[in-house]
């Protein structure tokens, strides 16, 4: 369990967390760039250290203003991977990792490290014979061999591209599953965020705006604003029901419903969290006939809400809650109210597939 009530003021930012995370899992640090994120898990670190308030991970205590305690980094037993990596230039990648390594034995096991990153083709070159996705695997291999009780994360895959988004985030995932090491991750990637994350500390303006699990969260309307337009729309936790290999379709399984989208490689009976954009998602008073969508849910209206742009929001219950975004003439013409049956039409193609990971089992 991490525990945070903070306040640092730095020049003209002033910034105020208080938060408690569940044990195991990641907690993501979301929000837009100057919202406090990486000043806080700076905090958290030892790196810098708060004016007041208290930090404690899993009951041991890291800082508290008020009964004298600041214990220095290298005591606080936390790894931490930075932005850019900060590999030795100088050392191989062998060193690299050896330079995290506790001396007195009672650290992680190298092999088990090398292994679970995928990392032992690479341990005799140096950092500048390294993709950006190697050297991110061997950052958090350095910082996995400290043996550490909590492991930072400062937007690890700001840097990159999508590709190396791609093949770095199951690394992630692993880590998460099989070293059940607590992570604190730093993002405004949203689709990092849904991928890997099961709790979600919103920031704006060095505050937290929420704290919860994704899911709950992104399907919140007053929280739109910092979630990001582009962004916003509904997480929802499935189960694989099956495939259709000759039509080259999935079958995802949710609150009573059957959810079809492109054919996912993945086992039947696998728990994912997908996210469904608001954007994405028709209405419709009946439900119709002769269309290429594949995905017609009868339900309710559930709240609407006003942008003010001339768009407004919808959210539909159809078994788990959806969310429609559509112009306000559209919600005049179908005389959309709370209450009202609809069908929601989302386009099976539409699915977000760089958010799409293994739901995180609670432990």
């Amino acid at each position: 369990m991490i525990e945070v009530d903070v306040r640092r003021k730095l020049g003209g930012f002033t910034l105020q967390a208080s938060f408690t995370s569940p044990p195991g899992g990641i907690t993501a640090l979301f929000g837009r760039s100057g919202a406090g994120k990486t000043s806080l898990i700076n905090l958290l670190a030892g790196l810098d250290r708060p004016d007041e308030g208290r930090i404690a991970v899993d009951g041991v205590v890291l800082f508290d203003s008020e009964a004298g305690i600041d214990m220095p980094p290298e005591k606080r037993r936390l790894g931490y991977v930075f932005q850019d990596g900060r590999l030795f230039p100088h050392m191989s990648v062998r060193r690299n990792l050896a330079y995290g390594m506790k001396s007195d034995g009672n650290g992680a096991d190298f092999d088990q490290v090398v292994k679970l990153l995928d990392i032992g083709d690479l341990l005799d070159r140096g950092p500048r014979d390294l993709s950006g996705g190697e050297k991110k695997r061997v950052a958090i291999g350095r910082a996995l061999l400290a043996s550490p009780s909590l492991l930072l994360m400062d937007e690890p895959l700001a840097a990159l591209d999508m590709g190396r988004k791609a093949e770095i985030m199951p690394y992630i995932e692993r880590l998460r599953d099989e070293l059940a090491i607590p992570i604190v991750y730093v993002s405004h990637a949203m689709e990092e965020i849904v991928r890997l994350a099961d709790t979600m500390v919103i920031m704006s303006e060095g505050k937290v705006a929420a704290v919860g699990p994704v899911e709950e969260l992104m399907s919140r309307l007053d929280l739109r604003p910092l979630t990001g337009r582009h962004e916003a729309g509904a997480v929802l936790t499935v189960t694989v029901e099956g495939h259709d290999v000759k039509r080259a379709v999935t079958r995802l399984a949710f609150d009573g419903t059957t959810l079809l989208v492109p054919y996912f490689d993945i086992p039947v009976g696998e728990e994912l969290r997908i996210r469904i954009r608001a954007r994405d998602v028709s209405l419709a008073l009946t439900a119709p006939k002769d269309i290429s969508i594949l995905n017609i849910f009868p339900g309710r209206v559930v709240e609407i809400s006003d942008r003010k742009d001339g768009q407004m929001d919808v959210i539909v219950d159809v078994g788990a809650k959806i969310w429609a975004r559509v112009t306000r003439l559209a919600v005049h013409r179908l005389a959309l109210e709370p209450g009202k049956e609809v069908h929601a039409l989302v386009k099976a193609v539409a699915i977000d597939r760089q958010s799409l990971g293994r739901r995180v089992k609670p432990r």
